[in-house]
């Protein structure tokens, strides 16, 4: 159990350097397992998703192991189970990205339904359609998902965009016999960088203007060595928590291309960056402004940005407003930063289709579930004591108790922050940030 002791109103100055991103590293750890030779992927952060996934990768007979400063190698050569247990699948999203892997090697796959945040519920029907679509035969047990068949290129359009419902059929149709094309694919940078990676052992894909993408699938990948991207949310995390705190801060490696949907709003908002060679400068040089922003699938203002840019938004002036698309539940992280002043009100947009807007599937929304805040600010923001709920919820108030008078205590339990942030007080520390790990 890890607890935080943070005092507040100390800004930030210094730089950080980024590692790869956890959205893409853990994925390409599992499409490791397609090959038949050994991978080595590099730039690795260490962080809970990752170990994760590498425990589950050796409990099928596989091997994954750390090889050096953040890398890892990945053998497949002895994959001799297709059932990940369901206490893996409890605590990880990754568990239904390994069935491609498995049915290339056995034919049949045995994973548990996926865990990970608290943000709302996947819709793994898209999954299931596209591997269906492909020639497998997909049955629910219980809280088991059994998938059997071998896969044939096909045609399938997604009803709606599906990160990792792309990256599961990407993994697929790789291996699949003859040619698959997806439509309405996601566009997310993460996914490029596992078509990237998928190409470099022997695969051939290919994107299309459109969100199309055609696959056309061989009988053999050989492993290869691969530079995973830079984490883009880590990069975002340290701009807002510089800025919310009227700080400096040099975030090394980061990518402008990748947070062009977020350096737009910062614009907007006045804050300062500056783009060079050593990555991103961000800095506090005016009072901020209220910006609305509304997520969305890439190239949009992705999910994972919203929590740390509402806490900064209480600093800024005016009223804001930030409207979740992409998860019907993204606000759970609201109610802490309300018991620590912020003046923040939940609601629902009118919309005359909100199927259209929304990237979820309205039959999971519950009656009581609200998909829009609006932020008034500057709020000052006091201390407060808190249990971390999940891993956007944990960094979002240990930016907010950077922020607040006093001391804020945070205890995470199951060490949620560590699943996508490598030693992240140790780091904020390092910029002048006051917290205590006890």
């Amino acid at each position: 159990m890890s607890n935080f002791k943070i005092t507040g109103g100390f800004p930030l100055y210094g730089s950080v350097r980024i590692g790869g991103a956890k959205n893409a590293s853990y994925k390409l750890m599992i499409a490791s397992l397609l090959a038949d030779s050994p991978s080595r992927l590099l730039n690795f952060s260490h962080i809970g998703d990752v170990a994760l996934v590498a425990q589950i990768i050796n409990s099928l007979g596989a091997k994954a192991e750390l090889v050096g400063d953040g890398a890892y190698k990945i053998d497949s050569e002895n994959l001799s189970s297709w059932q990940i247990s369901s206490e893996n699948g409890e605590v990880s999203r990754a568990a239904t990205l390994f069935i491609p892997a498995l049915l290339a090697k056995f034919g049949k796959a045995s994973v548990p339904f996926p865990g990970g945040d608290k943000i709302g519920k996947r819709p793994l029907d898209r999954h299931f359609e596209g591997l269906e679509a492909l020639g497998a035969q997909v049955k629910i047990s219980g809280d088991r998902i059994e998938v059997k068949g071998e896969l044939k290129g096909n045609l399938y359009r997604f009803k709606k965009k599906s990160h990792t419902g792309t990256e599961t059929l990407l993994m697929a149709a790789v291996r699949a016999k003859g040619k698959t094309v997806l439509e309405n694919a996601a566009e997310e940078t993460e996914i490029d960088d596992l078509i990237q990676f998928l190409n470099s052992m022997g695969g051939r894909i290919r994107r299309y203007p459109g969100s199309i993408i055609e696959i056309d699938g061989v009988s053999k990948l050989t492993g290869s060595i691969h530079k995973i991207m830079p984490d883009q949310n880590q990069a975002v995390s340290f701009a807002c928590a510089a800025l919310a705190t009227k700080g400096d801060v040099i975030v090394e490696d980061a990518n402008a291309h990748d947070l062009k949907a977020f350096l737009e709003k910062l614009e907007q908002v006045g804050a300062g960056y500056e783009v060079g060679h050593y990555g991103i400068r961000f800095f506090y040089k005016q009072k901020l402004k209220a910006v609305d922003i509304v997520t969305g699938v890439h190239p949009g203002f992705k999910t994972d940005w919203q929590p740390l840019w509402v806490t900064m938004m209480t600093q800024a002036k005016g009223t804001s407003m930030v409207h979740e698309t992409v998860y019907e539940s993204r606000f759970g992280y609201v109610e802490s930063l309300k018991q620590m002043g912020a003046d923040i009100e939940l609601f629902n947009p009118e919309l005359s289709n909100p199927d259209e807007t929304y990237n979820f599937n309205l039959s999971d929304v519950r009656s009581n579930q609200l998909h829009a805040a609006r932020i008034k600010g500057p709020a000052s923001l006091q201390a407060g004591e808190f249990m971390v709920k999940d891993l956007r919820h944990g960094a979002t108030l240990m930016v907010a108790g950077l922020i607040a008078r006093g001391v804020t205590n945070l205890h995470d339990p199951e060490e949620q922050i560590n699943r996508g942030y490598e030693n992240l007080d140790q780091r904020l520390c390092t910029m002048g940030a006051k917290i205590e790990r006890y």
